[in-house]
């Protein structure tokens, strides 16, 4: 975690306004900057999560989505997805298929999270720095967590909002 790393500032168009430090957006200052999201589902209907380090900044030792990252100033958000997967899980060859996005704000920050998801059954080789431990969640074990503070806010916004729904569908193409 760099502090002096630049994140571009958007609109909730994704149109690149500025750019702003790592610590100035984490500040509580609520400007709006672009992350990254990819929810890895394996062929059998899974869900891999990853569990936040204690290190973090933002919400350690919390369980999350599969990957999740800032976009760099001056970065495209389709590389910073590629450049998070292979950072976090050691993932080199996906296929990405886009969800949406949204702004969520929590108690530190805003920002625009450009949602993916992938099927993957290859190697995942988690970041030791970035993610305390990683593994696949069937639907009922997600459902039967919500609530008790196991998940970071963002990951259950998800989950409530269009994952849980997304895992079902895949499921029942089966």
């Amino acid at each position: 975690m760099n502090p002096i790393e630049f994140f571009p500032l958007v609109t909730e168009a994704g149109e690149v306004i500025g750019k702003a430090t790592r610590a100035e957006c984490h500040s509580g200052s609520f400007l709006l900057h672009p992350v990254v999201h990819l929810h890895v589902i394996n062929s059998l209907g899974k869900l891999y999560l990853q569990k936040r380090a204690s290190t973090k900044d933002i919400q350690p030792d919390k369980w999350d989505t599969s990957v999740g990252g800032h976009v760099d100033y001056g970065e495209e958000v389709k590389r910073a997805l590629e450049r998070e997967v292979k950072e976090e899980l050691g993932i080199k060859e996906f296929e990405s298929k886009f969800i949406k996005s949204y702004k969520f704000v929590s108690s530190q920050e805003a920002e625009l999270v450009n949602c993916f998801y992938t099927i993957y059954d290859g190697i995942i080789t988690p970041d030791p720095v970035e993610i305390s431990e990683g593994k696949f969640w069937k639907i009922s074990e997600i459902d039967s967590s919500i609530g008790k503070d196991v998940f970071t806010p963002n990951f259950e916004h998800e989950w409530k909002g269009f994952i849980s729904e997304l895992l079902s569908g895949i499921d029942s193409k089966k």
